[in-house]
């Protein structure tokens, strides 16, 4: 592919790395959204045909499945530190929502870009901080997307209290009850949970005391139902990791099968793959 010249890049800049920034912002959407991170790899052969060699570029995708709101993000702050140290000769995000959801965030990058002589690129073009109209622009833009985050905000929660008045909110339920088809609150149709809950009431009723209603279960070896949540926000680093490496792979359309991740892909919440 032959480089695609552009008089906002200097021999200055294409010394650098060039650092492309992945993120989505929920794990659900890694595994069912995979043409938005495809997109987002394929910012590479961009950077390429603006004329950075394929080696020069650095992924970051440490942070998907994490909020753009997030100040805690690890990979924007390693994207952030290898700016200030002047390592990187471009930033490349799909938009400017996946670098950043809060104006601190991302102005704080284009101030660090602008003095550090580093440029960004997204998929409308290419803007030098250091120049008032491109930082004029991306300003305006980081700004759009906070406010989107809030309209998109808004409305999740003006629905739930639409419902709420209605009174057709559904909210998780305590174990032994479940939602019917109409949904209606009802005993959970499974016996066995029937009966451990009577089971429980009537040995508390007996012995007056949770421990002691603890006690009699654990002596009579009975088990207490428990409804399990997954929580997508708090998966263990390596499953992360794991999940980073198949959107990569999918992305070249080939997902990586070693043993391991085929091990955490058999136990993976959803059952569903990338």
């Amino acid at each position: 592919m032959s480089a695609e010249p552009h008089h906002k890049i200097s021999a200055t800049h294409l010394e650098r790395q060039a650092y492309l920034y992945v993120r989505q912002s929920t794990l659900r959407q890694v595994l069912e959204n995979t043409e938005s991170t495809k997109r987002q790899y394929a910012l590479r052969e961009r950077a390429v045909a603006l004329g950075w060699k394929a080696e020069q570029v650095v992924v970051i995708d440490s942070d998907l499945g994490q909020s753009g709101a997030d100040a805690d993000r690890a990979g924007f702050q390693r994207l952030v530190a290898a700016v200030g140290m002047g390592e990187v000769g471009v930033v490349l995000g799909l938009e400017v929502s996946r670098l950043a959801r809060n104006s601190s965030d991302w102005h704080r990058l284009l101030e660090i870009c602008a003095l550090a002589n580093t440029l960004i690129l997204d998929e409308d073009g290419l803007y030098d901080p250091s120049h008032f109209n491109d930082r004029l622009l991306l300003g305006m833009k980081g700004t759009m997307s906070e406010a989107e985050l809030h309209v998109l905000r808004a409305r999740l929660i003006g629905g739930q209290l639409a419902k709420a008045r209605r009174g057709e909110l559904e909210t998780p339920l305590p174990v032994g009850l479940v939602y019917d088809a109409i949904g209606k609150v009802v005993l959970d149709p499974d016996q066995s949970v029937q009966d451990a809950l009577r089971q429980f009431f009537e040995t508390f009723r007996r012995t007056g005391s949770a421990t002691a209603t603890v006690r009699s279960f654990r002596e009579r070896e009975l088990l207490f139902p428990r409804r399990v949540q997954w929580d997508m926000s708090v998966l263990p680093a390596k499953r992360v990791a794991i999940l980073a490496r198949w959107a990569r792979a999918a992305s070249n359309q080939a997902l990586a099968q070693s043993a391991e991740e085929r091990r955490y892909r058999r136990c993976w919440p959803l059952g569903q793959t990338a």
